[in-house]
């Protein structure tokens, strides 16, 4: 048994060189729940190369591939059955695709392999889970994470990664303030899945680009965004894009999901150390949680992505991000539902730069079909980006730039 787990964590922590797997197509995903295992098949176009690792607390695996197309829907598999309580899936960064399976308990690969095209079947990638107690999960994650530790080393850092994703756009030079927009969630962390399956990853990059539009159009003002693809980022490196590139204000859009179907309405936040009610205080936390969503080790990070000291932040920069709120909320008042209590303050690790007056939009709820609707809908996003736009115009008539 010591044996064939032992073989089974070699083949975890290699490359299976197949094929080359650029621009390989998803055909399909599917389950099949045995008494002892859990297996999940992925059909392919080809064989593509992978390589996994476990992650615990909560229990995850993690398959990374190249860069593939997944167009196929997901069927029944992103609900989960047997080990698997749910899939997520999409671009993690640029070259590497990435899938995460939540196991419900503790749970081992195994086998995982891939099979070549046969009697009218395509290429698949296939893995069985099998039970295990936590011990046997935490020494697999240990090993598997070292070996995912020591292939990375060579990579470059995170914003420098990423640096092909950030897009800056506008007329004029550096006499113009640059407006970094940070379109929430994106690639594997899907965000809230709201009324029609609509993913708020789509939202968000769909509104940054109108917004961008807005902006650049206007001719006062260059435009920076975090991502202009479904590609997923850090949370760190979100800001560290926008300080890299001296943006002169922030906000990341987000559209929030929760159980009361008839709550509807926007609202924006600004940085605070303590929440300024519980529905502030939770939504903070659940967007702070975006990086482990995405199959990432935190053990090193915690401290500084959800840690951060709120004294690092200049008092003057979150006094300009008050001010930089109450603009919008008093312009987007005059075109959309917002909430009762619209300006809130929350711990969003996202805002906490300390030299970037910044602010999270919420621009709905996807939970609400009409809130929903509307943040599909084109002309209701212009409609938000033009309210933004004189609020900005307002916040630099007040502070020269």
């Amino acid at each position: 048994m010591v044996a064939v787990f032992c073989l089974s964590l070699v083949l975890c922590v290699c490359f299976m060189s197949l094929a080359k797997a650029q621009d390989a197509k998803v055909l399909g995903a599917r389950l099949g729940v045995y008494p002892d295992y859990t297996r999940f098949v992925i059909d392919l176009d080809r064989n593509v190369e992978f390589s996994y690792f476990l992650l615990p607390d909560p229990y995850r695996i993690i398959i990374d591939m190249p860069e593939i197309e997944w167009s196929a829907p997901p069927g029944k598999v992103t609900s989960g059955g047997g080990l698997i309580s749910g899939l997520r899936y999409g671009l993690f960064k640029p070259g590497t695709f990435r899938v995460v399976l939540d196991v419900a308990k503790p749970a081992l690969v195994s086998k995982i392999f891939s099979l070549p095209p046969s009697d009218g079947k395509p290429s698949r990638l296939v893995v069985d889970l099998s039970p295990a107690k936590r011990e046997a999960f935490m020494a697999a994650s240990r090993e598997s994470m070292a070996a995912y530790s020591a292939r990375s080393r060579n990579d470059t850092s995170a914003t420098e990664q990423s640096a092909d994703v950030a897009v800056k756009s506008g007329r004029g030079g550096s006499d113009k303030p640059l407006i970094a927009i940070d379109a929430g969630h994106g690639g594997v962390d899907p965000g809230a899945i709201g009324v029609g399956g609509v993913y708020e990853k789509d939202l968000t990059l769909a509104a940054a680009r109108e917004l961008e539009n807005v902006l650049t159009q206007s001719g006062r003002y260059r435009v920076l965004l975090t991502r202009d693809r479904d590609v997923f980022l850090k949370l760190r490196q979100r800001t560290e894009i926008a300080r890299k590139n001296g943006a002169d204000l922030f906000i990341s859009l987000h559209a929030d999901s929760i159980g009361n179907s008839k709550h509807r309405g926007a609202s924006v936040y600004t940085l605070s150390e303590n929440a300024s009610d519980k529905e502030a205080a939770a939504l903070a936390s659940k967007e702070n949680k975006a990086d482990v969503i995405a199959g990432i080790d935190l053990s090193e990070e915690n401290s500084l992505v959800q840690s951060i000291l709120i004294d690092l932040a200049q008092r003057e920069t979150m006094n300009l991000s008050a001010t930089l709120a109450a603009n919008m909320v008093s312009e987007l008042a005059k075109s959309i539902e917002l909430q009762r209590r619209t300006h809130r303050f929350a711990g969003f690790a996202v805002l906490k730069a300390p030299d970037i007056p910044s602010a999270l939009f919420e621009m709905g709820y996807l939970s609400n079909a009409t809130d929903a609707k509307l943040l599909q809908s084109p002309a209701h996003r212009r409609k938000v980006a033009e309210a933004v736009m004189r609020a900005i115009d307002i916040y630099f008539e007040k502070h020269k730039f």
